[in-house]
């Protein structure tokens, strides 16, 4: 059964995440479907532009700790959105956590409604937000990545507008992507492309330099005992040993 869904109208693509019992976690599943979409969207000459949105009340909880997808393949996915020559755009109706932040980090247009909430909950459970500051350092603000990735606290759409994280965030997402899915309808093609390539050069820099090394962080942390015990305890809902 797949996990990842298509719908084509009117020049953009739609995937959304469809596993809301996972919360659509970043199972080794999700990541291969939604890698090979991507690949599909930019192969068609049809596809203006994509939409990533999901069902349920959870875009993404982050990383599946049951089915966790290799780093490398993680990392191919978040590179897969910044290089697509397609624009890619975010549509959140709900709870982002951890590795899901990285996927509106890649992307180049985020939009969020009222009931959208973000943590970055990686050191909770005592690993980093290695792999996804990819694409995140370099697009968002560096005062509210320190906070946000060192308390791990919960925070809302406006406050994500204000550090980078989201483009734009309403009431009704659909209304606020609205005018957005108009202008890139109304945009050429090939300079859609060009406009990307412009705006992504300095992220791609980033993943050449630094994808190999967040890559073995990311692998040893996983691996780590304070990261056996900090899992063990979310999944049978508990303080890990640390908590003071």
């Amino acid at each position: 059964m797949t996990v990842v869904r298509t719908a084509h109208e009117r020049g953009v693509t739609t995937l959304t995440l469809d596993s809301p019992d996972t919360r659509n976690a970043l199972s080794a599943v999700l990541v291969g479907e939604l890698t090979d979409a991507l690949t599909r969207c930019g192969k068609d000459g049809d596809v203006r532009a994509v939409v990533l949105t999901h069902t349920g009340n959870t875009f993404c909880a982050g990383a599946d700790l049951r089915d966790p997808p290799p780093p490398e393949a993680f990392v191919g996915l978040l590179r897969k959105i910044v290089e697509l020559g397609r624009p890619v755009v975010a549509r959140v109706d709900g709870h982002v956590r951890a590795g899901g932040l990285g996927l509106l980090g890649a992307c180049d247009i985020a939009a969020a409604g009222a009931a959208a909430s973000f943590a970055f909950t990686e050191v909770r459970i005592g690993v980093a937000p290695a792999v996804i500051s990819l694409p995140l350092l370099p697009r968002a603000d560096p005062r509210a990545l320190a906070r946000y990735y060192l308390t791990g606290e919960r925070f809302d759409a406006a406050e994500a507008v204000r550090t980078g994280l989201l483009t734009a965030a309403g009431d009704d997402v659909d209304a606020v992507l609205a005018p957005v899915l108009d202008g890139l309808r109304r945009s050429a093609p090939e300079a859609l492309a060009e406009t990307k390539a412009l705006l992504t050069a300095k992220v791609l820099q980033t993943f050449d330099r630094d994808a190999a090394d967040l890559t073995a962080l990311s692998a040893r942390l996983f691996s780590s005992p304070q990261a056996r015990e900090g899992m063990t305890a979310f999944l049978e809902r508990r303080d890990p040993a640390w908590v003071v």
